[in-house]
């Protein structure tokens, strides 16, 4: 294995273990067991063979840019693991493709559906409930670890990476995908844009023109309203976590692509791309914003901020 280098001053400032790391990382679970990925997406009941129809369809017409990236078919016969598999839409594809597959996920709920997704269509796997900082697997294991949109949700997210780092076999590689702070979801639609409109609705503005505002369903904005009237004081940290998966969220982060480069400093190669504007949130237009645009856009200030690391 490689030795880990010494970290600087603002690398570990950014990833350094809060006191309440195993509190918070607790109520992350309890968050997402409650509200697994996709389900407010399909009408259909959860679990069903048309409600993961559906959330494949959606994930891949919203986020297109994902299997161009991963490649599915590329990883063929190699040995996958995806830290944070959430419903399993992206392992059922490497599965799919013929990659020997292990997802975890630190809920169960997650865990449950997943196992389920798969008996359904007949595909093989290991499932399990797992934590992103403390992986079970032995050194050098993997041809590839993915994870995506997870790593930013857990408290130590330096540790979860220098978990991928041990579990890859030489040459294997990461494909990891974090929020990204210096896009335009971040830095316009929620520092601006529902900063302002929230703090209107902790004044009593009505639902309806909020809505308007940021674009947010109004049924969606009611949850929101309960939340922020429900907290004596709203700090950046508590709109950060809100509208990064929705209200409620206990716990996200965003990064620069020079902090996620640091955080992947002991791996030979890294590389970083941006993709997705999510359009869904630009108030008014974002719904006419045409294809080739919304793709340049995305690739400037997308919110995804995708890190390719070779061991």
């Amino acid at each position: 294995m490689q030795p880990v280098r010494e970290k600087s001053k603002a690398h570990v400032e950014i990833n350094l273990p809060c006191d309440r790391a195993e509190e918070i990382k607790e109520q992350v679970r309890e968050w997402w067991n409650e509200r697994p990925c996709g389900f407010r997406i399909s009408a259909h009941p959860l679990g069903a063979r048309s409600f993961f129809e559906e959330i494949e369809k959606q994930r891949y017409a919203q986020e297109y840019h994902i299997p161009g990236i991963v490649n599915f078919p590329a990883w063929k016969g190699r040995v996958v693991l995806e830290v944070g598999c959430g419903l399993g839409t992206d392992l059922l594809q490497f599965a799919r493709s013929g990659a020997h597959v292990t997802g975890i996920d630190l809920t169960p709920k997650a865990i449950e559906l997943t196992r389920e997704r798969f008996k359904l269509y007949n595909l093989g796997a290991t499932i399990e409930v797992g934590d992103a900082e403390h992986l079970r697997f032995p050194d050098e294991t993997f041809d590839l670890v993915y994870s995506h949109g997870v790593i930013h949700h857990t408290p130590n997210s330096q540790k979860a990476i220098d978990e991928i780092h041990r579990v890859l076999k030489p040459g294997g590689r990461a494909i990891v995908m974090l929020y990204h702070k210096h896009s335009y979801n971040y830095q316009v639609n929620i520092r601006v844009i529902r900063n302002v409109a929230f703090a209107l609705i902790r004044y009593g503005f009505p639902i309806t023109t909020m809505s308007a505002l940021t674009g947010i369903e109004s049924g969606l904005l009611k949850e929101y309203e309960r939340v922020i009237k429900g907290k004596s004081s709203w700090k950046e940290q508590d709109l950060l976590n809100n509208n990064t998966d929705g209200p409620g969220n206990p716990y996200s982060k965003v990064f620069t692509r020079s902090e996620a480069k640091e955080m992947f400093e002991n791996f030979a190669s890294v590389k970083t791309k941006v993709y997705w504007l999510v359009k869904r949130n630009v108030p008014l237009i974002g719904r006419y914003i045409p294809h080739p645009i919304d793709y340049v856009l995305g690739r400037l200030m997308g919110w995804s901020l995708y890190v390719f690391a070779l061991k």
